[in-house]
This record gives structure tokens, C-alpha cells and sequence, in this order.
């Protein structure tokens, strides 16, 4: 079986997320870690919160606490809005702990003696109100090359073109809304990215099978205008990791740290650190160093299509610079954005649904099979209640649940709550079972692609496969004149409840540990084998009738819901 490492782009510390950054990074990593769990292989799953940065400190100055204190209090609420999803992380970690601390800092080592690193004199923008130098995403101005008019100091995000804060037209401070701004100097690091523009774009070439909106956003900054830009990875904050050359202090950079995305995405490899040292693991190396036994592994990261460019140029360029045997990404799987019922999620408006208050509603099953079911993977997609509704009521409820419900409770009526001995399999069976066999070869062939809508979509088939036999077999009829043919039949549905659990468990895993429970079995085996598969549970093995899986969401809720979440958060 083959090793996967698996990341997802960390969140940010400031904040409960929606469901929109939900479904751009951890929960299609998290169906992934789960299929490939199924599927036997070894499986290390990280991600962590990214907690340095203006936004942090800002964050924790409304909340009247030290930044440090705010960060250990949201890193917990995260953490556990993560086991409430059921996102299966290996290990949650912290961009603030001193793994990634020590780790950044030797990365600006290495890059610095290898002539990647060089200290520049600048003029960054200064707020006389807000008595600070702005970060680049602090300003906002209007775009020079698209005309939008709320593109960032460091990135336009309708065009995506890198800009610095000075390219602007009519820039203005978000954090006070003052315009009263001046360029001061100041002196800070730079990666020289361009030195390394030719070795980075020859490595995205050799990739194989890359999303195109992968590599259209990463050819887009590696080519337009100038080029790859060399990019500044200090800051004039208090709250991050300290500038230091290795262990040694770097002169002229005192009370400095280091840019929060030169930081954050190092944190993937210190997390696998804390992984070790939290007593989760005993080697962090063999995953991350190709001197070590990384070499066989596979990683793959999830993130949305903002993230790309950081993850496709600037992070490979830290592993590239440093000239060490660092793991690189061998499949870099990017989503669009879901839209939030006509407009966008918006965190700061409270529009949208948000993780904690998507738990309070509905359990998270309902949420993962939706959000996994539509994901944005070939353009932006949009959540509307009433498609909510919809697909909820009729996937889960009418064809998995009433599967479930109708074979479970005729057991019980009619034989017992037993699997019923008696009969044969004839032609409907035979043809189900090789129905379900190409099914699941396709289902599995979607899932090793990280084709998430096309899973959902043969998964579902197979869900409704066993509806359909069911309803075409008629049992009920069938037990009036042959009950030993009716007990067949309904071995053979009690069989797809297991095959349909574990098939499942990485788009509705409480759901999927439910149905297990009810049919009384440990065996969570990968069903390779349809014909093998639906006879595991043998001649009197014991279940019970589970309780509804799925209740149907009623339109009274629903409208409820759309008026809650329309754009006041509460």
C-alpha cells in the first residue's frame, strides 16, 4: 500500500469559517484521507491554524485580549468546529508554535547563504491615524489593471495581478478608512523568487493530470507583466516569528518577523513536527525529507483558488532555494468558490452560513454531502437553500435512508431481526450485483482522480441501484407465495446496508458508523469484490433497526433558515 501525506490550506486564526472555506480546502482533504483509509493505505493528514499577521492582531484588539491568549482560544473553537465536521486531521496544529518558529527561521538560513535572501531598503505605506505601517492586504485601492475597486495592496482579487500597495488608485487605509497615508522607509527581506523562476516552472511542467485552474493561475503570475517577482517576507509587526538567520540574530532586521505567507505554508512540515512530538508519531521525517523514506510518498494538498499562487511558486521556491531533499506536491487539487444564494459568503456582514451555526441546525453529515455533492470544482457554484432542501431530502433521505428503513423494518416484520436463511439469488440479483460492480469501479476511479462531484454522483447511483432492485423485486410480494425467495432478497439488501456504510464513510461518516452499529459488524473491508461482499454478513448474524438516518427538511425550515442567514450573523 502506498504512503499519501495529505494537507489542507491552514485557516485563518481570526474567526469561525463558512462553509464556502470549508468546502475550498478541508473537507474534500478530508474525503480523500478517508477514501484512501478505506482503501488500506497509510495516511498522514495535517493541517493546522494560521495565526500570525495584522488580522490576528487586529482580531484580538476588538476582543480586548493579548494577541497569544486570542490565538489559543480560537485555535480551540477551530479545532473543535473540526471534530464536529469530522474532519479526521492526524494532527490540528499551530503556525505559532515553536516548531514552525525554529523552522521558518532555519528555511531564512539556508536561503540567505544560498544568495536567495536580500535586504532592500523601502518606502512602505504609513498611517498617520492608525499610527502604523499598513500591511499590503490593509490597503485597499482601486485596481490599475482591471479597474476593480477593491483590490489589496498585495493581490487584485478580480484579476489576481500582484501588485504592491503604491500601484493603487485612490488607496485607503480598511483598518481605519483614512486616506491620510505617506510612504516611509523602511528596510526588509526578500525572497528573489526570479532567480528561481526557470527550476520552478520546469518542476510545475513535469506534473501530470494538474487541474487546469491549478496551473492557468500558477503560468498566469509565473508570465504576466514582468514576471515572477522577487517578494518581501518580513514585516514591521510585534506578533510573528522573530527575524533570525538560523539560530543567529540578523542585523538591522531587530523587531521584525517574518510575512505571515512565508511562515504559514512551512507550517505543514512543522506540524508533522508537533505531530511527533505531541507522542502521535514517531517519525516526521520520513514524510517530509526525501533522504529519509519520503521519496515513496504521495502528496497531495486542497486548497481554493486563491491560495494557489503561494503554494505553486512562493512555497516551492522556499523548498527549491533551500537546496535541502524537502518533499514537494505531487498533486495540487484547487476549488472555486461557492457562492452564498444569489451573492458572496461574506465574513464581515455575517452572510452566509458558518460552521458553528451550521452545526446548531443540522448534523454535519446533511452539510458534508451537500457541500461535497455540489463542490466548486470546475467553475464557482452556489448554495441556495431551496437546492439545499432538495438534495437533501431526496439523496439522503429518500434513497439511502428509505433503503435502509424499508429492508430493516420488513426484516423484523416478516423473519426477524436476523439475517433470514432460505432461497437463491437469481437473475435480478446477479444483475444488481454486476451493476454494482462496474459502479464501484468507476466510483473508486473518480475518487483516486479527487473527482469529488463525479464520487458523489456514483456513489449516489449505487444508493439508488439497491432502491431500485428493491422496488422491482417487491419482497413484500414475493413472501406471500415464496418467503425462502423473499428471505433471499433481502439477505442480499441487508449485505448492500454494510456495502453502503463503508462505501459512504468518507462523504457521511456518522451516518456510515450508524448503519455498522445497526448491522451489528466491525467489518469495515473495502468491498472490492461486490459478489464476496454481499454475503459477509452471513445466516443469522443479529442487527437491529436503526432509528431514521435522515429526517427531511421541511419548508417551514427552510425559509426559517433563509431569513437567519441573510445577513446578519446570529
Amino acid at each position: 500500500m502506498a504512503r499519501h501525506l495529505i494537507t489542507s490550506a491552514i485557516p485563518y486564526i481570526n474567526g469561525i469559517k463558512h462553509l464556502g472555506n470549508l468546502v475550498g480546502s478541508q473537507l474534500p482533504a478530508d474525503l480523500y484521507a478517508r477514501y484512501l483509509r478505506g482503501r488500506g493505505h497509510e495516511v498522514l493528514f495535517l493541517c493546522a491554524t494560521d495565526e500570525h499577521g495584522t488580522p490576528a492582531e487586529l482580531a484580538a484588539a476588538k476582543a480586548g485580549k493579548p494577541v497569544d491568549e486570542y490565538c489559543a482560544e480560537m485555535w480551540q473553537v477551530q479545532a473543535d468546529l473540526a471534530d464536529g465536521f469530522g474532519l479526521s486531521f492526524d494532527h490540528y496544529g499551530r503556525s505559532s508554535s515553536p516548531q514552525n518558529h525554529k523552522l521558518t527561521q532555519h528555511f531564512a538560513g539556508v536561503l540567505a547563504d544560498n544568495g536567495l535572501i536580500e535586504e532592500r531598503a523601502e518606502t512602505q505605506m504609513y498611517s498617520h491615524k492608525d499610527g502604523r505601517f499598513l500591511p499590503d492586504r490593509y490597503i485597499e485601492g482601486t485596481c490599475p489593471n482591471c479597474g476593480f475597486e477593491s483590490a489589496r495592496g498585495d493581490q487584485c482579487d478580480n484579476c489576481t495581478k500582484q501588485l504592491d500597495p503604491v500601484d493603487l488608485i485612490n488607496p485607503h487605509s480598511t483598518i481605519s478608512g483614512s486616506t491620510d497615508l505617506e510612504m516611509r522607509e523602511t528596510k526588509h527581506l526578500y525572497l528573489l523568487q526570479s532567480k528561481l523562476k526557470d527550476e520552478i516552472e520546469a518542476w510545475i511542467d513535469q506534473q501530470e493530470g494538474w487541474p487546469v485552474l491549478t496551473t492557468s493561475i500558477a503560468k498566469k503570475w509565473l508570465h504576466d507583466g514582468d514576471g515572477l517577482q522577487d517578494r518581501g517576507i518580513t514585516r514591521d509587526l510585534s506578533w510573528g516569528v522573530p527575524v533570525k538567520r538560523g539560530d543567529e540574530d540578523w542585523p538591522g532586521m531587530e523587531g521584525k518577523v517574518f510575512y505571515v505567507w512565508f511562515d504559514a505554508p512551512i507550517e505543514y512540515i512543522a506540524c508533522a513536527q508537533e505531530w511527533v512530538d505531541a507522542g502521535k508519531g514517531d517519525d516526521w521525517a520520513r514524510w517530509w525529507r526525501t533522504d529519509e523514506g519520503a521519496e515513496d510518498v504521495r502528496y497531495t494538498q486542497f486548497m481554493g483558488k486563491d491560495n494557489v499562487p503561494f503554494h505553486t511558486l512562493s512555497f516551492p521556491a522556499t523548498l527549491i532555494g533551500s537546496g535541502e531533499p524537502w518533499k514537494r506536491v505531487d498533486y495540487l487539487k484547487s476549488f472555486n468558490y461557492l457562492n452564498y444564494d444569489g451573492g458572496q459568503f461574506s465574513t464581515s456582514r455575517g452572510r452566509g452560513v458558518f460552521m458553528d451555526q451550521a452545526l446548531e441546525i443540522l448534523p454535519a453529515d446533511y452539510w458534508r454531502w451537500w457541500l461535497l455533492s455540489r463542490a466548486p470544482e470546475t467553475s464557482d457554484s452556489e448554495f441556495t437553500w431551496e437546492q439545499f432542501q432538495t438534495d437533501v431530502n431526496k439523496d439522503l433521505a429518500d434513497v439511502l435512508g428509505n433503503f435502509v428503513s424499508r429492508v430493516t423494518k420488513f426484516c423484523r416484520s416478516k423473519f426477524s431481526e436476523a439475517v433470514p436463511a432460505g432461497g437463491t439469488f437469481g437473475a435480478a440479483e446477479e444483475a444488481l450485483i454486476e451493476e454494482l460492480q462496474t459502479r464501484l469501479a468507476a466510483y473508486e476511479k473518480a475518487m483516486d482522480a479527487i473527482e469529488v462531484r463525479k464520487s458523489a454522483t456514483e456513489l449516489r447511483a449505487m444508493w439508488a441501484a439497491g432502491n431500485e432492485y428493491l422496488q422491482a423485486a417487491a419482497p413484500w410480494k414475493v413472501f406471500r407465495e415464496n418467503p425462502e425467495q423473499a428471505a433471499a432478497q433481502i439477505r442480499l439488501a441487508l449485505n448492500l446496508i454494510r456495502i453502503y456504510a463503508v462505501l459512504s464513510a468518507p462523504f457521511i461518516p456518522n451516518a456510515s458508523a450508524k448503519l455498522l452499529s445497526a448491522m451489528n459488524t466491525l467489518d469495515t473491508g473495502w468491498p472490492s469484490d461486490i459478489r464476496d461482499a454481499v454475503t459477509a454478513l452471513p445466516e443469522g448474524h443479529v442487527f437491529t433497526v436503526p432509528d431514521n438516518l435522515f429526517d427531511k427538511i421541511t419548508d417551514e425550515q427552510r425559509d426559517t433558515w433563509a431569513e437567519r442567514f441573510a445577513g446578519t450573523r446570529g
